[in-house]
């Protein structure tokens, strides 16, 4: 029987689906590879749940979907997925300790999301400029 795993992660707008597979330890985001995705900064943000634990995809294949916002919202919607994933294929309790004690939203969506525009002016906090005449 083949091990396969769904996780997810988001962040403002943008979503990540992730499915992980045995495999040759290949991560492919978008079916773009993580070593030619984005930026350098997008990249060792992505590649922090596998600094912390350096083994843990080895033999396993990573394939992630993100869509929606921005590019940075991407990027911390797959950290967060990969962090899930990786949590979920070892199942070690050690591991999630060591996660949150890093960095709670590799493992925690954030829940924080843009403020709604209001009706009295340009964006959610800025008002129209009163005039007498």
């Amino acid at each position: 029987m083949v091990k396969i795993i769904n996780t997810s992660g988001k962040r403002k707008k943008a979503i990540a689906r992730a499915t992980f597979r045995e495999g040759h330890g290949m991560i492919r985001i978008n079916a773009v590879p993580l070593s030619i995705f984005g930026t350098d900064l997008m990249r060792m943000k992505i590649s922090e749940p596998l600094f912390l634990i350096p083994q843990a995809l080895d033999g396993v294949d990573a394939t992630i979907s993100v869509q929606g916002g921005g590019s940075m919202g991407q990027m911390e919607a797959v950290r967060t997925a990969l962090a899930r994933g990786i949590l979920k294929w070892h199942n070690d309790p050690r591991i999630k300790d060591l996660y949150l004690a890093y960095d709670r939203t590799l493992l925690v969506n954030d829940s924080r999301q843009k403020e709604a525009k209001k009706p009295h002016g340009r964006g959610a906090r800025a008002k129209f400029q009163k005039s007498y005449r």
